[in-house]
């Protein structure tokens, strides 16, 4: 019996090996991985960091072909976006024109144009974020985080996130601090109207 690769990403930007699958897929701009499909000291190879379908235009690859790009899997849009990621522009094109428009809403700095926008979102990525936030304050889609625990944001209730889905937190969010997951200028996007695709056991 194969052991998992290690290859989905948690809301923490975290690549580990699960068994469990993921809703999306997507890559940090390069191979990590080595021959045996494992993953070297490294975690991205260039800023491009996007999610994409898991299946376009009839297309089928090999996971982890040495060589090539290296395949990750997230649970669903907001785990990758917490990670983040944002949409590809091919294979998500309509995803990532919204995701531009609401750049421009969001009054973000730079033109809405990928390499600008990659940009700012790797140099937010280089940064501790230590930054503390009250739940109910942020847009849908938006993650928090609890000790190891990340909790995702939809309809002003906390759904604690797994692998698997997510499960209804055992506590609302209501007036206490939280450790904020998602970037701020991811944050300031949903906020703009982006509307982030959710795992169904998220709503």
């Amino acid at each position: 019996m194969s052991h998992p690769l290690q290859n989905r990403v948690t809301p923490f930007g975290e690549i580990v090996a699960t068994s469990a699958r993921g809703t999306m897929m997507g890559n940090r701009g390069g191979c990590l991985h080595d021959a045996a499909q494992r993953l070297r000291r490294r975690r991205w190879a260039s800023r491009r960091w996007i999610f994409c379908r898991l299946s376009f235009k009839g297309w089928h690859r090999n996971v982890m072909t040495p060589g090539r790009y290296t395949e990750l899997f997230f649970l669903d849009e907001a785990t990758a976006m917490a990670a983040d990621h944002r949409p590809c522009a091919e294979c998500r094109r309509a995803d990532y024109r919204s995701f531009q428009e609401a750049w421009r809403r969001s009054d973000l700095p730079g033109a809405a144009r990928a390499d600008d926008m990659d940009r700012l979102l790797h140099a937010e990525r280089a940064v501790l974020r230590d930054e503390t936030v009250r739940p109910d304050d942020l847009p849908n889609g938006a993650m928090v985080a609890r000790g190891e625990a990340a909790y995702l944001v939809n309809n002003t209730r906390l759904y604690r996130w797994s692998h698997q889905g997510y499960s209804a937190a055992s506590e609302d969010g209501g007036s206490a601090l939280w450790r904020l997951l998602t970037a701020p200028a991811m944050v300031r996007i949903l906020a703009s109207g982006y509307t982030p695709g959710i795992h169904v056991s998220g709503n």
